[in-house]
């Protein structure tokens, strides 16, 4: 018995493993935060905020950062022919060979002088300074930190852009965190801040199924996205999007609210603007016909915003349907009618430019003269 025990002491390996991975995880942030540590920084998005990291992490982690930071093209250089030297120069040539020899020799001695001089580092090793235009500041902080670190905290804010740049830079775990995050992270308080990254990163092809399920989700929650105070800075032709959606759960007297609202910011933002021109880019997806009369009379007609003859048609309609043309009271709906409204692709008909639209109008508001 005693010898069985001894034997399995003995089997027992003398190792020990020791991991300390939130240590590691901690110098290497403090590492990529040291500039003086570095030996590349990158100047982003459109006010050029410079954001340091250690080359050769970024190479290991990163086969797209490696081919950016070590495998530059070299120029090819052509070989030009040896020129023929006729009788002339090759005079000329043997009657100099004393004073090339003295020549020569002062250069023999330059090259020694330099070959005692410190040796300079190859460019690879040297700091380079590059720009990145594609994503936004705190978006490629974060990537950063990831890459270092291995850890990094998603957000919604930053989530779709970090999606993206994880899937351009080849970080397919980073990539299948986020999406994974996506599904517990629509929610009504972050709804308008995924729409609203979505516009800088709509041209991804992570982006687009995304903006399609935050679509969905404002479809069923109509009512409160609508009465969101996020909900005024969306842009405008994202706004016209959402309110022109047939799948759209709010009531008509809402989407007019969430609108007035809207166009209420916007002219606190833009004081040449008349609330009437803004609002008026918002009127036609509205059913106002669906609007009780009293709610006609007492809350919208006084404003003074919404033309006459749209007050008069929805009350006719209310008190005779058949007296209205159908196509007079909702005349955005009879265009759109067969069309989808989702994210459409503009500009490029092979899809590499895309925005998120409802119709080809500008951004800028402008006054309808259908309204008038």
């Amino acid at each position: 018995m005693r010898s069985g025990a001894l034997a399995a002491m003995e089997a027992e390996p003398d190792l020990s493993t020791f991991e300390n991975k939130s240590g590691l995880a901690e110098d290497m942030k403090f590492l990529a935060s040291m500039p003086e540590l570095c030996d590349v920084t990158f100047l982003v998005g459109d006010t050029r905020e410079p954001v340091c990291a250690v080359k050769a992490v970024l190479a290991a982690r990163s086969r797209v950062f490696q081919k950016m930071l070590y495998q530059a093209p070299s120029p090819q250089r052509k070989k030009e022919p040896a020129p023929r030297e006729n009788k002339l120069r090759l005079f000329l040539k043997r009657s100099s060979e004393p004073l090339l020899n003295l020549q020569n020799a002062a250069q023999q001695r330059s090259t020694f002088a330099q070959q005692l001089a410190p040796i300079q580092e190859p460019s690879s090793q040297q700091h380079q300074t590059l720009i990145i235009e594609e994503f936004e500041p705190d978006v490629f902080r974060q990537l950063i930190e990831y890459i270092h670190t291995g850890c990094v905290t998603l957000q919604p804010r930053t989530l779709l852009g970090v999606m993206n740049a994880a899937d351009y830079y080849g970080l397919d775990e980073l990539r299948r965190a986020c999406a994974g995050f996506v599904q517990c992270c629509i929610t009504v308080d972050t709804v308008c801040a995924l729409l609203a990254s979505a516009e800088r990163y709509i041209q991804y092809k992570c982006t687009k199924s995304l903006v399609q399920k935050v679509l969905e989700f404002v479809d069923e929650h109509g009512n409160e996205v609508l009465n969101l105070g996020s909900f005024t800075l969306l842009p405008q032709h994202v706004v016209r999007l959402i309110l022109a959606r047939d799948e759209l759960r709010a009531d008509e007297f809402t989407k007019f609210q969430a609108a007035l609202m809207w166009s209420k910011k916007y002219c606190d933002t833009n004081p040449n603007m008349s609330l009437k021109d803004v609002i008026g880019n918002f009127l036609e997806y509205i059913q106002f016909h669906k609007i009780p009369a009293n709610v006609l009379m007492r809350e919208v007609h006084p404003l003074g915003l919404v033309p006459y003859s749209i007050i008069m048609n929805a009350l006719a309609y209310q008190a005779d349907p058949a007296s209205i043309d159908p196509g007079k009271l909702s005349p955005a709906r009879v265009r759109r009618a067969g069309r989808s409204m989702s994210v459409q692709s503009s500009l490029d008909p092979y899809g590499s430019n895309t925005t998120l639209s409802s119709t080809g109008s500008s951004d800028v508001p402008s006054s309808d003269s259908r309204h008038n």
